[in-house]
């Protein structure tokens, strides 16, 4: 993506975040205020390390620049107490509209309910903030977990020794979990036998020495479902330093061009992976906060459809970067969803 400019801003609270230019010159037949410009948000996430995350403020920072947005992005630390202040400092800044992505639903609540009172529109990214007021942004975290699992009973039929990493607390983690459990009631042949996953700032080294005790407790695990990149990148290493890769075969959620490179690798485990285009998400994500600035009408849940991307789909297509997957997979490159005919594209 075209550089934009950045700059350090500091508050009161000590919180950083980051400012992205925007044009005042307004959107030609755009509503009110973007008519005019000078319009602010604010991107507020609990994780920022890892690809997706990396990709999906690009995705905002785009769509935002092409709407002529002021974005100040705040870094996530996986730090529930310096993302409640953030939203204060958001709000303090006079924002008219808050994505808040990730995070834990009880540490937020009562903050975003302030922004909502002083008339701040409020965006939320796969956490469940439990407000009828607040959109949820969602990958349809179901239908990734179910595209994942489809392929591994296909590759693998429905008898077989399974690990599992999984956090609970977070959103989409919470709603692929749900899969998990109904396709393991249908196929009792399937058998949980580790359950393992760590989310920090260090999330595939410290899976990986998690995932590199279950496999030595478990040598008969073949098959394991780690319904996030970071975690398959975890297992991944796991079974790497183990030499067990061509005895495991790994399943996941979300991708980008750092794992594409990993999964079709020569001898790599990482055989599927189900994905929405990060950066389609995070521009979803700010649409979805314009159109509410706009007074125009947003639905409570807007879905980000994913698709199934396999080893063998992208060898044969040559596939080596997020660029290649968008122009072979047109799917995989866009989405209808929160959109007006006012809203530029964004370029990413």
């Amino acid at each position: 993506m075209t550089s934009t400019l950045r700059f350090l801003a500091f508050t009161a609270l000590s919180s950083l975040a980051l400012v992205h230019s925007a044009s005042a010159e307004g959107l030609t037949g755009a509503p009110a205020p973007f008519d005019k410009g000078g319009v602010k948000l604010a991107l507020i996430s609990y994780i920022s390390a890892g690809d997706f995350f990396q990709a999906y403020q690009a995705g905002a920072e785009a769509q935002a620049k092409a709407l002529g947005v002021d974005l100040r992005i705040f870094p996530g630390r996986q730090n529930a107490a310096e993302q409640r202040e953030q939203i204060l400092q958001a709000i303090n800044l006079g924002v008219q509209g808050i994505v808040v992505d990730h995070g834990l639903p009880e540490s937020l609540g009562d903050v975003v309910q302030q922004a909502l009172d002083k008339g701040i529109k409020v965006v939320a990214f796969d956490v469940n903030l439990n407000n009828p007021k607040i959109p949820q942004v969602e990958q349809s975290d179901h239908k990734l977990a179910e595209l994942a699992l489809d392929q591994a009973i296909k590759d693998n039929g429905t008898s077989f020794n399974a690990g599992y990493a999984y956090v609970a607390g977070f959103a989409p983690l919470d709603r692929r979990n749900e899969v998990w459990d109904k396709v393991k009631a249908a196929n009792v042949g399937i058998v949980e036998k580790a359950r393992f996953g760590n989310v920090s700032d260090t999330t595939a080294t410290s899976t990986a020495d998690q995932a590199k005790a279950v496999f030595q407790a478990n040598p008969d695990i073949s098959v394991v479902f780690a319904p996030y990149d970071e975690f398959a990148r975890g297992v991944k290493l796991a079974a790497a330093d183990l030499g067990i890769s061509d005895k495991l075969k790994i399943y996941s959620a979300d991708i980008s061009t750092a794992d594409i490179q990993e999964i079709v690798e020569e001898g790599s485990p990482w055989v599927a992976t189900a994905a929405t285009n990060p950066a389609v998400v995070g521009a979803v994500s700010i649409r979805a906060a314009a159109l509410q600035i706009a007074g125009e009408e947003v639905p409570h849940q807007i879905i980000v459809d994913p698709v199934l991307v396999t080893q063998q789909q992208l060898r044969e297509a040559g596939v080596t970067t997020i660029d290649d997957l968008a122009a072979k997979i047109p799917a995989f490159s866009t989405s209808t969803a929160a959109t007006a005919s006012w809203i530029p594209s964004a370029a990413f």
